[in-house]
Formats: structure tokens, sequence, C-alpha cells
């Protein structure tokens, strides 16, 4: 089921005939990511309003996008924590928080819903980049009779800013989990994820049970602003792939300019379940230098054997670079269903055994350096 509900920001731009730009302010809008008519992204709409008396400019900036100049966030006071917010909220006691917009995020022709949720957690609720919501959906427990629900974790897919840039919202990438009985072939919705289907079909305005931040295995290491950092993805794992690369290359964050490389792998079925593509894309077009992008479509791409193309498929396809990387410092992350990782590790292992080297010491090592960060579920 799609939702109309979206989210889009529209710029004012006060300018004087001989000053730069000076003052930024927000308003709402809409933007939808499954119409494609506001593609190209980033083509900004400038209309002269009041030139004479006023001189102002409207300038039009969906909030999916990425142009150049970066886009002004704050507070920026979010940059001054030197150790990541913790546990502010708890399940026996969570926050209340609101629905701002679901969109879904497919194309008709992907197996499954997959759903872009919006949460105002009105700067109550902060978080880095890598960390996780509990969601605690309605209803009671039907193990526990008069209990809540337990929580689901989810990972935050925008960076600490939100989407608005205002600090004030979370986005999490949510697949709707449908259990289809496996003699009839048909639904069982006494059988369907509950809390996926609870915030799949949740209308703006709907208030909404978390907990947290949780999380410190994929933060992102901020230490060295020209590091490597390889992304790979399966499906809801892009999450928080998604807000490293807002951060490093759509918003102006004056304490952290990167200057690294950023290399994504995204492995889903086939085009339709891409998810952020053309904010992928428009980076890559952005920052050639800076970011590489990868996708894995099983139903439609084959690999060297003639197999179904995964994820694996593609790592094994750039592995000399990989390893290289790897042995200079670079950073690994892993994010999604934990099927992914035995096919994954067993490429690795196999990569490591051609190049003469031995995968249990070299994992150790990546490990022991902190380069190896996985969360699957």
């Amino acid at each position: 089921m799609a939702h109309s509900a979206v989210s889009q920001v529209s710029v004012t731009v006060s300018i004087s005939s001989d000053s730069p730009l000076r003052r930024s302010v927000f308003k709402t809008h809409n933007v939808s990511f499954r119409d494609k008519s506001w593609m190209p992204l980033f083509s900004l709409d400038l209309k002269l309003k009041n030139a004479q008396s006023r001189n102002q400019y409207i300038v039009c900036m969906s909030v999916q996008q990425a142009s150049k100049p970066k886009v002004s966030v704050s507070p920026l006071s979010l940059e001054d924590a030197k150790v990541p917010p913790l546990n502010l909220y708890k399940p026996k006691e969570p926050y209340t928080a609101t629905i701002v917009s679901v969109e879904r995020l497919v194309g008709p022709k992907a197996p499954g819903e997959t759903c872009h949720i919006v949460i105002d957690h009105g700067g109550i609720v902060p978080y880095w980049e890598g960390q996780s919501y509990g969601v605690i959906p309605p209803g009671e427990n039907p193990r526990k009779p008069g209990a809540p629900h337990n929580v689901r974790l989810y990972s935050i897919a925008s960076s600490r800013y939100g989407d608005s840039f205002d600090g004030k919202t979370a986005s999490l990438c949510v697949r709707r989990a449908i259990y289809y009985d496996p003699e009839t072939g048909k639904e069982d919705p006494s059988k369907n994820g509950i809390c996926s289907n609870f915030l799949c079909d949740s209308k703006p305005g709907d208030k909404v049970q978390i907990t947290g931040p949780s999380g410190k295995i994929m933060l992102l290491p901020e230490d060295d602003l020209n590091a490597t950092h390889i992304m790979i993805a399966t499906g809801t794992g892009v999450a928080p792939f998604r807000g490293y690369l807002r951060r490093m290359f759509m918003e102006s964050v004056p304490t952290f300019k990167f200057g690294g490389l950023a290399w994504l792998f995204l492995g889903v079925a086939n085009a339709d379940s891409l998810l952020y593509d053309d904010e992928f894309t428009k980076y890559l077009q952005e920052y050639p230098d800076n970011f590489r992008y990868d996708r894995a479509l099983s139903r439609e791409q084959k690999n060297k054997s003639g197999g179904k193309m995964y994820v694996q498929d593609k790592i094994e396809e750039y592995s000399d670079e990989i390893f290289k990387l790897l042995d200079n410092g670079a950073h690994i992350y892993f994010c999604g269903l934990k099927g992914m990782m035995p096919g994954i590790q067993d490429t690795l292992k196999r990569v490591a055994e051609q190049r003469g080297e031995n995968w249990e010491e070299k994992l150790s090592q990546l490990k022991k350096n902190k380069q190896w960060h996985v969360e699957v579920y």
C-alpha cells in the first residue's frame, strides 16, 4: 500500500546585489520517492520574487536532494558530544514520538513492500549515524498477557539531523513482514510481523513508542576524515549507510568535511527493489572521486558462473581492490539479514586463500584494528 504523506523543504534565500547568501528559512513542501517526475535531481527552481523591492530568490530543494552547495543543518551542538547517546529511553519508559510520513520506497515489481518512515522525536532522542531505535508496537504481548510487546530494533536511516536537517526527526527503512502459508500459498495475517505492519500502516500524526538509541558497532569512525569506508548491504540493511552518506555528501557540517572514499555495495532482488537509488546515484555524479556504488540484482543479473548475482559476487569481482584497501586501514561494514554473512565469509575466505593469506588470521586482525563492523538481524 502506497502512502501519500511526504516531505520536502523550500529554502527562501535573501540575496543582496553585493553580498553572499545570508539566511535560509525552511518551509514544508511535497516530494514523492516513487514519482520520478521530480527528476533530474537538484535542478534548482529559481524564481525571482519582488526583485526590485525585496531582492529575494525562492529556491526549491527536495529533502532527498544532495545538491552543491551542501545543505545547512542545525543544531550544530549535535557535534559537541564526545560519546554517542545510549539508551536515553528504555522499554519500561519509552518516548512517545509522532509519525511524520510513511512512503513506499519500492516499485511495483519489487517482491514485498519497503517503506521510509519519518518519526518526529522533537530533538529529545538524539542519535548518531549507525545507531538503532527500538519500537514497541501497540497492543499486548500474546505470550505475556497484560504486558506490552517486545521491543523491535530498527537501524536509523537518516543522519543525526534527520531528513528535515533540524535534528528533530529520525527515519526508518522498514520492510513489511508478511507470512505466507507454505501449503496454501495464502497470506496468514495472524503470523504477519506485528511491528513492521504497524509502522508501514501508520499515518502522519500517529503516535509511536520508541526506545534507545542503541548500538556502537556501526558508528562511523570520524577520527580520520580521509578514511575508506566499504559498506555492504542487503535490502533494508542499507539504512545506516544512507545516514553515513547524507553526512558525507549532503550536509554542511563545519567539523566534518569528508575527503575519503565511501564504497557502497547494495544487494536487492531487482531494479524495482533498489532503495534510495536516486540519492546514491546523485552522489556518484557529484563526488566521483569519493563515492563508488555497485548494485547486485539477484533476479536480473548473472554472476560469472551464470548463477544469480548476489552481493558476495560483486565483492569477489572487486576482491583485489577491497583486500588492498583493507590492508591500508579501510573500514568494512555489513548490514542486513543474517543469512547474508555465510556466503560473504566463504567468498572472502576463498579470495584470501587465492592470495596466499589465512582468512581467520586476517579477520582476527581486522577485528582487533576495529575495521570490521557487522550488524545483521
